[in-house]
């Protein structure tokens, strides 16, 4: 786990108005403006009539409803948006990275994205189905994701 301590209005502009995180799974959100608006990233699957896969929206799929809840001239009081690398990716990292892990082994891959009213960090999480002393997918991800902000041009500073 590390925290990244980023710049607003950069990281806002590739949340809301960005394809950068498109991929990722969206596993919660939520905005405190004059209200505040909750998301649960889960998929009710009942909804749809034809067979559906994926457990979780993409942020792809939601960025645009964050988007008209923060517009505006006023900055929210806060939010909190939880973001997971896809679960079909999982294997692609594992692969990239030289680790055995099984993909199914993988409960997920996170960024937790909160913003305060005053500083907006992200804080890097991983969660495994089984118990392991090994730090290695931790280690892998905190690395990978530093990267990844940098090739965005995400400015950041560590705590």
């Amino acid at each position: 786990m590390i925290v990244l301590n980023l710049k607003a209005k950069v990281c806002m502009s590739h949340l809301l108005l960005k394809p950068t995180f498109d991929t990722f799974s969206l596993i919660e959100g939520e905005v405190t403006t004059f209200n505040r608006f909750q998301v649960d990233g889960r998929i009710h699957k009942d909804f749809f009539d034809e067979a559906f896969e994926k457990e979780y929206s993409t942020w792809g799929e939601v960025r645009d409803f964050f988007f008209q809840v923060i517009r505006g001239k006023k900055t929210p009081l806060n939010f909190k948006f939880i973001l997971s690398l896809a679960k079909d990716q999982f294997e692609a990292f594992l692969t990239e990275h030289d680790l055995t892990y099984r993909p199914e082994e993988i409960q997920g891959l996170y960024l937790n994205f909160r913003y305060d009213g005053l500083a907006l960090q992200c804080i890097t999480g991983t969660s495994m189905n089984t118990f392991t002393m090994d730090k290695s997918v931790e280690k892998a991800w905190d690395e990978y994701v530093q990267k990844f902000f940098a090739s965005q041009e995400l400015d950041f500073d560590m705590e």
